[in-house]
């Protein structure tokens, strides 16, 4: 089981998990062996002081070693200057500049390095410099989740001077992260960004810094910043999305850059009505956001193989993937080390995330006890050899930065947790419980602002094995849960894994 989002911290102020009333976690901890692992950083392939994510934390989990993530990756490409001889993204740039048409570039404007880095940006709108691009524009989609809920001013701030001091390029749009990266086919928010970048629909605002400002005056944190036009002298939007121009999306996460991708290039999108639909001569995805688009991608994955889902399918041995909408993509693809398909004798089980709320503070059991029930159902099937579970509630509860609606969160996770490890007790089973990051430990910051975003604690390991009580763990990071499954299974760990089993030996 992944509890999403469930750090470990000492420190009890805001700290959601250490304030719950959960008795069966509390119970399972003093009566069987648990450690901690590293889930940031280095340990999981991102640079030091990064904190991990959903995303990073089930690659990790699933490879079984360190997985060099993408930002890390585009880093490196940034500092040898191979980003700039890019073969993407040069021949966008180019086909822009031969028709005198703009290049946008679209993202998340943001230093959290969950989905997007400000430093990429950068180095986009320098290699734009360097090519003589005449015209770039900004589409800046607000964080808030992953950074302060109003650390949004201060990155349009320097984005704007760094625009100032190239002398290339504007800020041509603004909006949260709530409308243009949604993963959950809420279209009516997707709807409102493509307008936003279409049609120029938004509130009119001459000065981007002001215009967040007036958003904070509004009541309206980062992430749920309203559509925002930036318009010229004479109230006219600075530059919207048109014919023959060229997107960059330099998001590098997939999961959220899908859906605003789909509603720009999918010929058969029918979740709302485009008019206009730009007639692009060229989107350019940053990384690979879905093997189904036939889309130029200027960062290939690298694929993994020897991890654990394809070792365990190998052994002829049947495996169940199963969470609601929200980390869905995290049990199955990311899991899997970015791969779509299933493996042989993979079945997969979604569970639809509430949709009647509109932020998860409102309803902070989501579908916990919807996936309960069903797992407990498939349980006692008997079907399944290894069964991976997500669940999402202290992550996305967590963001929300409500420490009462986060503390209903833990809460409710203990009661599923009671019920899904008696079942498989009942089978003679093995239950591991851990998470990808924190989050729900850390609701409020020293100076005692909210806290939405993920953190740099570890997470705990619990092993909840009966013939495995006196078993003594030793501290590892994600990476090192493969191998302990394998070795627990009695299956030979891949060459390719190179985390270590937590198991101490003699």
């Amino acid at each position: 089981m992944i509890l999403d989002g469930w750090g470990f911290s000492s420190n009890p102020n805001g700290n959601a998990v250490f304030e719950a009333k959960t008795p069966h976690l509390d119970g399972l901890e003093a009566e069987y062996p648990h450690t901690h692992l590293v889930c940031s950083g280095k340990a999981v392939g991102l640079p030091e002081g990064i904190m991990g994510n959903s995303e990073v934390g089930h690659l990790n989990i699933g490879a079984g070693r360190i997985v060099c993530q993408e930002l890390r990756r585009i880093d490196n490409f940034i500092q040898d200057g191979s980003f700039f001889k890019n073969d993407k993204l040069k021949a966008v740039m180019g086909k822009v500049k031969a028709t005198n048409s703009a290049l946008h570039l679209m993202g998340l404007v943001s230093e959290g390095g969950v989905h997007s880095q400000l430093s990429h940006l950068f180095a986009l709108i320098d290699m734009a410099d360097k090519n003589r691009i005449p015209h770039v524009y900004i589409h800046a989609i607000l964080d808030g989740r992953d950074t302060p809920p109003d650390g949004g001013v201060g990155y349009i701030k320097r984005l704007s001077e760094y625009l100032n001091q190239k002398k290339t390029g504007a800020i041509a749009s603004i909006c949260g992260r709530f409308y243009a990266m949604d993963r959950d086919n809420r279209w009516d928010r997707i709807e409102k960004a493509f307008c936003l970048y279409t049609q120029g629909k938004g509130v009119k605002e001459k000065n981007p810094v002001e215009a967040v400002k007036k958003a904070y005056i509004r009541g309206e944190t980062d992430e749920f910043v309203r559509p925002i036009v930036i318009t010229d002298p004479k109230e006219e939007p600075v530059r919207m999305i048109g014919d023959r121009d060229g997107i960059i999306f330099f998001n590098f996460r997939a999961d959220r850059s899908r859906e605003i991708t789909r509603a720009f290039t999918d010929p058969s999108f029918s979740f709302f009505k485009r008019d206009p639909l730009p007639k692009l001569c060229e989107f350019v995805c940053m990384t690979l956001f879905d093997e189904a688009f036939d889309l130029p991608v200027a960062f290939s994955p690298v694929r993994l193989s020897g991890i654990l889902g394809e070792v365990v399918s190998r052994h002829g041995l049947r495996q169940l993937r199963i969470a609601e909408t929200e980390k869905y993509a995290h049990v199955t693809y990311f899991f899997n080390g970015g791969e779509e398909k299933p493996f042989p004798l993979e079945e997969r089980c979604l569970i639809p995330s509430p949709r009647d709320v509109r932020t998860y503070d409102l309803k902070p059991e989501m579908s916990a006890y919807q996936v309960t029930e069903e797992v407990i159902a498939r349980l006692k099937s008997k079907q399944y050899h290894m069964v991976v579970l997500n669940f999402a509630n202290m992550d996305m509860v967590g963001h929300t930065g409500v420490l009462d609606a986060a503390i209903k969160a833990c809460e409710a996770i203990d009661h599923c947790i009671h019920q899904i490890v008696s079942t498989v007790k009942a089978q003679n089973g093995i239950t591991m419980i851990t998470a990808d990051h924190g989050n729900a430990e850390q609701m409020i910051e020293e100076n005692g602002q909210v806290h939405t975003a993920h953190t740099l604690n570890p997470v705990r390991f619990l092993l909840i094995d009966d013939m495995r009580k006196n078993a003594e763990l030793r501290n590892g990071i994600l990476g090192d849960i493969a191998p302990t499954i394998l070795e627990i299974m009695g299956i030979e760990k891949p060459q390719q894994m190179t985390g270590k089993s937590l198991l101490k030996t003699d």
